[in-house]
């Protein structure tokens, strides 16, 4: 498998993509590719199927869609040519709205496909001929079935995040629609991990992959800065709303959908913009919210697991792991949030008195061993968290 350890091109031009993909890029204020990028564009140009280990916020979407927007041919209506499958709705309009405009550039269309959105509207669109589609494994297995869509004429398939699908139990629909897809097509697949069932797809569905792993973009904890804070139940929302104005932009995590709905409510009243995201809120809500987190019209995001798998939003400078996660993988899978394609973050854990021990477990998980430090929510030091030294105290 390869790695980044050899100097890698540093332009997309170099990779084989044409002038007008490029030109694209540049006026978006994206001249260098990301080693992901540079590993897995020409393998993926070349027509070979690809395998890349890579974590999100590495840049895997231009990765895949760059050389198969300039590889896919044009679409009949009904008969897509290319298909991405992805976990969560908020990652398919993502997804869709990074390669929109590459898309636009070399006569492609791509459309968003997913459930908890009228299925009548997409539909329509496909009569008028989409050739990149980006779907859900539930939504796409539902238009197969009413014959919306053909999937006959692909020659394209991407599956993104296949370790989330995984976790989230879509594997036996991903391969449902895999088995579906028979004439000769290329599979690109992109996972945090190879291991288990994620490496059961690869051996099912790719023939000779060209495999690839960006090491330097795994999730580690060492890229990130970890703090334990000791709360009291009725201060713990003021704490965590006076983190939060410490930084531009911050997620909380809550163990449940009511829990989200609350702390959005108290973080507002303390007089921090935020917003709850998570299944039971309609599709609208929260495409809205997550647009005004991206662009910086909210300073909090308060998530639910599941809900948040389909959060990529580069430059957050806070987690705040408001309930604690149920286990090692999910306080990483959070974590990676911040931290983001090189940056640092900073991921602070509130606990209260009878989850003390659970959080000693789980610092040894995560080799993090720190002091469970008791603070008020007018302690000074939440104003810099990372730069408060809780071994010093």
């Amino acid at each position: 498998m390869s790695e980044t350890a050899t100097p890698l091109p540093e332009s997309f031009a170099e990779l084989g993509l044409s002038d007008e993909i490029v030109d694209v890029l540049n006026e978006r204020g994206i001249s260098s590719p990301f080693p992901v990028q540079a590993l897995t564009i020409p393998d993926a140009l070349a027509g070979r199927d690809v395998c890349g280990k890579a974590k999100t916020g590495s840049g895997k979407t231009l990765a895949f869609g760059l050389p198969v927007l300039q590889t896919m041919s044009q679409a009949e209506p009904n008969r897509p040519t290319g298909l991405v499958l992805v976990p969560t709705r908020e990652l398919a309009n993502q997804v869709t709205e990074e390669l929109e405009p590459v898309a636009r550039a070399v006569g492609r269309r791509a459309l968003a496909v997913y459930g908890g959105a009228p299925i009548e509207k997409q539909i329509e669109m496909l009569d008028k001929g989409i050739d990149l589609v980006v779907a859900t494994p539930g939504r796409m297995i539902d238009l197969i079935e009413r014959k919306a869509v053909s999937v006959a004429a692909v020659a394209h398939v991407i599956v993104d995040e296949a370790d989330r699908m995984a976790d989230m139990g879509f594997l036996p629909q991903v391969e449902w629609i895999l088995r579906n897809v028979e004439g000769d097509h290329q599979t690109l697949l992109f996972s945090a991990t190879l291991d288990g069932a994620v490496n059961t797809l690869i051996r099912r569905y790719q023939h000779d992959p060209s495999m690839h792993e960006v090491a330097s973009d795994d999730i580690t904890v060492d890229e990130m800065t970890h703090r334990f804070i000791a709360v009291h139940k009725m201060d713990k929302p003021k704490v965590a709303a006076t983190i939060s104005r410490s930084a531009e932009r911050t997620i909380m995590f809550t163990r449940t959908k009511a829990m989200a709905d609350r702390l959005a409510r108290d973080l507002q009243d303390f007089g921090v913009k935020a917003a709850p995201i998570h299944g039971d809120l309609r599709q609208s809500s929260r495409e809205k919210s997550l647009r005004d987190f991206s662009e910086g019209k909210l300073e909090a995001l308060v998530a639910t697991d599941v809900a948040a798998r389909g959060i990529h939003v580069d430059e957050v400078d806070i987690v705040i792991q408001y309930d604690p996660p149920s286990d090692h993988k999910t306080y990483l899978h959070r974590a990676g949030r911040t931290a983001r394609a090189g940056s640092t973050g900073l991921v602070v854990t509130l606990s209260l008195w009878d989850e003390e021990l659970d959080i000693k477990r789980l610092q040894k998980r995560i080799d993090v061993i720190q002091p469970l430090t008791e603070m008020f929510s007018n302690d000074e030091r939440l104003d810099d968290l990372a730069g408060w030294d809780p071994l010093a105290d």
